[in-house]
């Protein structure tokens, strides 16, 4: 079974990679996100950081002003990575959805192939585009923001990073093939991804940061693995430069900023490290795993 699930694995990576244009729409998200930091975004949380150190004596205002800038980026970064696995992980299932309306998905199971096989080879090739396209990601925005004046990461971050990466990448690909099950036209696809990005840039406090929303909404977003992918990324990411920042800053101001853009985040009374952030996802990745195979053998039966 190994080399089935090898071979279709490599014929699923090979269609969407062939599509220039889903392998474009993947990255868009990125693009758009990083022109909204700069034009619009960007600016007002710079402020925010500004304006909080301004209130400390002996400061350095242009200093201060720049660090600002590169802690907003390395933020901004670390969100894009954190979504950029809905968009890829959808785009790259877009192929069992025309494998299923154009009904080539007969001509499949037909083939000496267990049905497991197939199965396991949709979402291994979503999730190993989406690490793809992940790490170009990361490379990309580390050279944008070294350009911008960042230090680049130290060797251990990258390794951090990369285990962040598939382990999110894993988490959304068991989601959206459990969705690509459900769904039965291209149509109905593409409108599914239309949503789930809109809802993901907002659920992981992308274009308004958690601390910035209602203590409501803040906790129907920790109710979403969403926002717990962007904070470890956010951890790591904006370690060096919040330390830079806020360089003799009360402690209380840093947690503050934290807790503030969804850096560090307090369930039920407790702070959710790296770690629970990691444990969430993979149980989120194993739930929608789960529940897309009872849906499968439920349809099974429904189609006998």
């Amino acid at each position: 079974m190994t080399g089935q699930i090898r071979m279709m694995t490599g014929r699923n990576l090979k269609l969407y990679f062939r599509d220039r244009g889903a392998v474009f729409f993947s990255l868009l998200s990125m693009i758009i996100v990083i022109a909204l930091m700069t034009l619009f975004l960007g600016d007002t949380h710079m402020e925010a950081v500004t304006a909080m150190l301004a209130k400390l004596p002996g400061r350095d205002a242009a200093a201060d002003k720049k660090n600002a800038e590169l802690l907003v980026l390395s933020w901004t970064f670390a969100g894009i990575i954190s979504i950029n696995a809905v968009s890829v992980t959808l785009s790259a299932l877009a192929s069992m959805i025309r494998d299923k309306t154009s009904g080539r998905i007969h001509s499949i199971y037909t083939a000496p192939v267990s049905r497991m096989a197939i199965a396991v080879s949709y979402v291994l090739a979503a999730w190993a585009a989406s690490v793809i396209i992940c790490l170009l990601t990361l490379f990309l925005t580390e050279i944008y923001g070294v350009i911008k004046g960042m230090e680049w990461y130290p060797a251990v971050t990258h390794v951090q990073l990369t285990g962040f990466i598939m382990v999110n990448s894993f988490a959304y690909a068991s989601f959206m093939y459990a969705a690509a099950v459900l769904v039965k036209s291209e149509g109905a696809w593409s409108g599914f991804g239309t949503v789930a990005g809109t809802l993901t840039g907002f659920l992981g406090g992308i274009y308004l940061p958690i601390g910035e929303l209602s203590q409501s909404v803040g906790s129907f977003m920790k109710c979403t693995p969403v926002i717990y992918g962007a904070a470890m990324f956010r951890d790591v990411m904006t370690k060096d430069m919040l330390n830079t920042a806020f360089e003799n800053a009360p402690e209380e101001m840093v947690q503050t900023y934290r807790e503030m853009m969804g850096i560090d985040l307090t369930v039920f009374d407790k702070k959710a490290g790296i770690q629970a952030d990691l444990f969430l996802l993979l149980i989120f990745g194993i739930m929608f795993l789960m529940i897309a195979a009872g849906l499968i053998k439920y349809r099974k039966k429904t189609d006998r």
